[in-house]
């Protein structure tokens, strides 16, 4: 390939911005696996409570609290994995029918015109409440429940966080990839391996 090749010089010129790309879908990556575990422990803790109340008379008002907790974690801090592996429930009739193209210029402009402002909007708007909660180390009304409603309420500006984070690596592989780096995107040409928040993604 010629040195003056502008799909070379691109290619080389992008290398920075893929590594970023890969370094911050192995974080959501990561994340996402690691709280993926609170599914199962969701389960065995909603077992034990009703063990304990049916079978020994006995509760706790933290277990019961904390299974809504997890729950809490694993929806909001799990959204950007969901994102990343195209988990989302898609509701589009005209994704898959564009080239692969037409997909990633579909990715791009929903990620700036969707995900990016819903996240920032969220992030806006939750701030003063989720400051106030922690303002007053807000607990649980109920006697013996978790005195830690203000670390659930910060789950509402950590979510908005991890999105943008995974909106800016939908910004950096589409882009590139529609510059003209085809490595940007996954090889597979499938949509599902192409999805973004611009796909129709709920």
């Amino acid at each position: 390939m010629a040195a003056d090749d502008p799909t070379a010089t691109a290619g080389t010129a992008s290398a920075p911005l893929l590594r970023l790309a890969g370094a911050l879908d192995r974080v959501n990556g990561w994340i996402g696996r690691v709280i993926a575990w609170l599914a199962l422990a969701m389960v065995l803790m909603t077992f034990l409570v009703v063990v304990l109340r049916y079978v020994f008379d006995a509760g706790s008002i933290a277990m019961q609290e904390s299974v809504t907790y997890m729950h809490a974690v694993l929806f909001m801090i799990g959204a950007a994995y969901t994102l990343q592996v195209d988990g989302h429930v898609r509701v589009d009739i005209f994704y898959q029918r564009f080239s692969r193209r037409g997909r990633a210029w579909v990715d791009l402009l929903g990620t700036l015109l969707l995900l990016i402002p819903v996240s920032l909007l969220i992030l806006a708007t939750s701030w003063g409440y989720v400051v106030d909660s922690w303002a007053i180390h807000e607990g649980s009304r109920e006697a013996g429940g978790i005195p830690g409603v203000y670390l659930l309420k910060t789950l509402m500006l950590i979510m908005p966080v991890l999105m943008l984070v995974q909106g800016g690596v939908w910004l950096l592989r589409n882009g590139l990839f529609l510059a003209g780096v085809d490595a940007a995107l996954p090889a597979d040409d499938s949509a599902a391996e192409h999805g973004g928040a611009g796909s129709g993604n709920a």
